[in-house]
């Protein structure tokens, strides 16, 4: 009778485990749907900058680069191309912030948007230089890096590859912040 309810006690505990198994798998696969159903732009709408802040420049420019790509290559509503534009400002410095106030922004790049739409043109493809390539330095006291990154534009049947530099000031909190972004003559270490 003894050995009877050590293996019922033995079961139910298998079986405890094996349902606690089958339901965490449910709920992550049903979060992985949820996911691959969002577009790209809801996908950088839904993101939580604020608590989840790209840790390094080179993140920072990266998540810079996708929301940019979604501008001038997906399809969204002007309430959603408000969201992106939110998202942006979120990664721009203090100062780039002052001469880019949220209406200004949204204006010129809607401006820009719609240029690009009548040209056919848009970033087929962007990339943001290895690590080990960004450059840091200490500028009257402020952390300042430089990262630089590459897009393969595509207007109409042409292509052209652009190259900018991102410069990004470390604020109070640890952010990296665009400070400014230049074009610049391409790295001819890079094949092309």
């Amino acid at each position: 009778m003894k050995k009877a309810g050590v293996i019922i006690a033995a079961l139910l505990c298998i079986g405890v485990i094996c349902g606690a198994f089958f339901f965490a798998k449910q709920k992550a696969e049903s979060s992985q749907n949820r996911d691959a159903e969002l577009t790209e732009v809801q996908k950088l709408i839904t993101k939580n900058i604020d608590d989840n802040y790209p840790p390094t420049p080179r993140e920072v420019v990266k998540l810079y680069n996708r929301i940019i790509t979604a501008y001038y290559k997906e399809d969204y509503t002007i309430d959603e191309l408000s969201q992106l534009a939110d998202q942006t400002l979120k990664l721009f410095d203090d100062e780039l912030l002052a001469v880019n106030d949220k209406e200004s922004y949204f204006m010129a790049l809607k401006a820009d948007i719609d240029d690009y739409a009548r040209r056919e043109r848009y970033i087929a493809q962007s990339s943001v230089c290895d690590s080990r390539d960004v450059l840091t330095k200490t500028i009257d006291g402020d952390e300042i890096a430089y990262v630089t990154s590459s897009y393969f534009v595509r207007e109409g049947t042409n292509y052209a590859k652009t190259y900018h530099m991102y410069v990004l000031r470390q604020d109070d909190e640890g952010k990296w912040k665009i400070l400014v972004f230049y074009q610049i003559e391409g790295d001819s270490s890079e094949d092309d």
